[in-house]
């Protein structure tokens, strides 16, 4: 069976058995794989004589683009000629700088099938983080929107610079690929362990990590996540995320076009809940995905007023809080499925169409993914890290680290990777996210997970997010401090603060009593994830001692 086969029948298998957890699970084998161009030998594959709409790009001004998989198909063989053309081989780094538009897809493509290593990156990076990956990701050529090309002036470097969207002086015109030939001819197979992606993660708690993935472990490994979203061919999925991160090729590239599923997506200035509802009305939009700020902001509108034509809802990026999914369910019978992966891995556990949900889990483990949970001695628990069974390694996982073989062999150590999330499993299976291992702390010898306590705070009605951290405490060692961000339309007060502390005391145990609040902006990486480490380091800073303009004490106030 050659590679094209082996990835149509692990595909097919999964999507037969999409309501079928028990047996997807149990009987799905992944394809075994000598060379694999996912581009060539799997796209182009679905693509020939294919007229659905493989792309779907809708502006806020109205302007739309519809580009079906053999357009697709031929696009990106010129984009590959042309960029062939200015050297751009196997093995060279590609560093995209591109937002949610047509060209980002084509090069995507034209690159897989060059075999070149792309470095997707956000445009929000600043001068500084742009010298960082040029450097450590030994980038060769550079593709760019030309309203970021400015960015590049100061940084030396001998890379080819091509600029999408406009001219830009120094820069190659991207409109120049039109005019390359449609048909391409690869330099050879590509091995399957080769690498194609190297993405710099978002670093909530430390310096970005440069995970390194190949030609099988996002490709192929996607076919996870193409399962726990449960796409198939016809849907229009979209996944509301910023070009630059992974979770944009988990379901703006491989999860859906996996599935034969049409990508949608909807670009705008700034989010409106109410626009992009309307949006997903019009364009008869079957599934979404969203991260926890969408949802948030999604659930202060009449959801009920909508009458949406959407099957399959997910959650990504970081544990929706609870209170969260059941005004989603309650305005429309869909429940939002959660899901867990990481930059490193593709999804590893999560939510299936058709299973029991319980509230509060994040699901059982995924086809092609064997969990397990490990205590603070790497043994077998029912509460512990999650890790993931290396023997042998799934294919969704990443190769590496980059430049940091230290990291890489502490975090696959002893047969495991090492996610460094804590998680609990129930007796059916069914598995409960507690935090990242550097967020739980103690207090008063008790252990508080952080998105517990978050996930009650947000149900109260004037707080938008909430991040807890430990705050030094003579008596207790620590204790549990929550900085708040608040809906519109409230402002801080000695009041709301009682208010808050009455509420989560009726709802939590006495041993996780919120003791102090604080309103405040909360830090967030580029990608959106609240960065809790500054926020501990304030606190160690404090001591306890020094209070913020808008801080309270429980103590205090009653």
């Amino acid at each position: 069976m050659n590679a094209t086969q082996a990835f149509f029948e692990a595909r097919d298998f999964l999507q037969r058995h999409r309501e079928d957890y028990n047996t997807a699970y149990r009987d799905y084998r992944p394809p075994v794989l000598d060379n694999f161009n996912w581009a060539l030998d799997f796209f182009d594959v679905q693509a020939r004589g294919n007229q659905a709409p493989a792309l779907w790009v809708v502006d806020e001004n109205g302007s739309e683009q519809k580009i079906s998989f053999a357009e697709m198909a031929e696009r990106s063989n010129r984009v590959a000629n042309y960029l062939r053309g200015l050297g751009v081989g196997r093995g060279d780094r590609l560093l995209l700088m591109l937002p949610n538009r047509v060209e980002l897809w084509e090069v995507m493509l034209a690159g897989i099938k060059l075999g070149a290593v792309m470095v997707p990156t956000t445009m929000l990076v600043s001068t500084e983080d742009l010298a960082d990956r040029l450097e450590r990701g030994a980038v060769r050529h550079v593709i760019a929107q030309a309203s970021e090309t400015a960015k590049f002036a100061t940084l030396a470097g001998d890379y080819t610079r091509i600029s999408v969207g406009g001219k830009a002086e120094g820069w190659h015109d991207f409109d120049d690929s039109s005019a390359a030939g449609s048909d391409f001819v690869p330099d050879g197979v590509t091995p399957a362990s080769d690498p194609l992606l190297l993405y710099f993660t978002s670093g909530t708690t430390s310096k970005p990590k440069l995970v390194l993935h190949s030609h099988q472990s996002y490709p192929v490994g996607h076919l996870s996540t193409m399962y726990w979203i449960g796409l198939k061919q016809g849907d229009v999925h979209w996944n509301i995320s910023s070009p630059g991160w992974a979770k944009h090729a988990w379901s703006c590239f491989f999860a859906p076009w996996n599935a034969g599923a049409t990508i949608f997506v909807y670009n705008y200035a700034r989010f409106s809940a109410k626009q992009s509802l309307d949006v997903i009305t019009r364009c008869g939009v079957t599934s979404l995905c969203a991260p926890p700020t969408v949802w948030r902001m999604m659930i202060q509108e009449n959801l009920a007023a909508f009458k949406v034509p959407l099957r399959e809802l997910v959650g990504a990026g970081e544990p929706l809080n609870p209170e969260v999914i059941e005004q989603v369910e309650r305005a429309w019978g869909i429940r939002i499925r959660d899901g867990f992966g990481q930059s490193e891995t593709t999804a590893q556990i999560g939510n299936t169409p058709g299973q029991l949900l319980k509230p509060g889990s994040m699901g059982r483990p995924l086809p092609g993914y064997r969990i397990a949970l490990l205590d603070h001695n790497d043994a077998p628990a029912d509460e512990g890290e999650i890790s993931i069974v290396t023997a042998p390694p799934p294919l969704g996982l990443m190769l590496a680290y980059e430049g940091d073989a230290k990291k890489t062999a502490e975090v696959m150590r002893d047969g495991y990777y090492h996610t460094g999330d804590t998680a609990t499993r129930d007796a059916d299976g069914y598995y409960f996210y507690v935090g990242r291992n550097d967020d739980v702390f103690k207090s008063s010898d008790y252990r508080i997970s952080p998105f517990e306590l978050e996930s009650v705070l947000i149900e109260h009605e004037a707080v938008l997010e909430a991040a807890i951290v430990p705050s030094p405490d003579a008596l207790r060692l620590s204790v549990p401090k929550a900085f708040i961000s608040l809906r519109e339309g409230h402002k801080p007060s000695r009041e709301l603060a009682i208010s808050i502390f009455e509420f989560a005391r009726e709802k939590l145990a006495p041993y996780k009593r919120i003791r102090r609040i604080e309103f405040s902006d909360l830090p967030k990486t580029i990608s959106g994830k609240i960065r809790r480490v500054e926020l501990r380091k304030q606190e160690q800073e404090q001591s306890g001692q020094t209070r913020g303009q808008y801080e309270f004490w429980e103590e205090d106030l009653t």
